[in-house]
């Protein structure tokens, strides 16, 4: 299955990371932005899940289908990169502060670039 097709309009998703340390921390995150057959990003702020990832690239997205019952996937993501800058950015910046509110799209400082390199059904 392409990664386009895992995630239809709406549904929800959390982000799992652990600092170098073991310590988990997970939090609410928004549809991932497809960037090509293996490769997805999200927009962060200078949270935990951000100091988790400088410390261990290793993730793990769940996502809920916006569907009755439970539909959706588990990747496992390892970090390729994070950008602070250019166009991928500044759309997420936008659509923050159109579904959040202006004061959260300031907060969103970095693109993180995550190669999926494994997915499983959520149940």
């Amino acid at each position: 299955m392409k990664l386009a097709e895992l995630f239809p309009v709406g549904g929800k998703g959390v982000i799992a990371t652990a600092g170098a340390g073991g310590v988990v921390n997970t939090a609410i995150y928004a549809r991932p932005h497809i960037i090509d057959d293996e490769t997805l990003g999200w927009g962060m702020t200078d949270g935990r899940s951000y100091a988790n990832l400088k410390e261990n690239p290793h993730a793990s997205y769940l996502y809920m289908a916006p569907v009755n019952g439970f539909s959706g996937w588990r990747l496992t993501l390892e970090l390729k990169k994070i950008e602070d800058s250019g166009e991928l950015l500044e759309t997420i910046r936008k659509n923050t502060k159109e579904i959040v509110g202006p004061e959260a799209g300031v907060m969103v400082k970095h693109v993180g670039y995550f190669r999926v390199t494994e997915v499983r059904p959520l149940i």
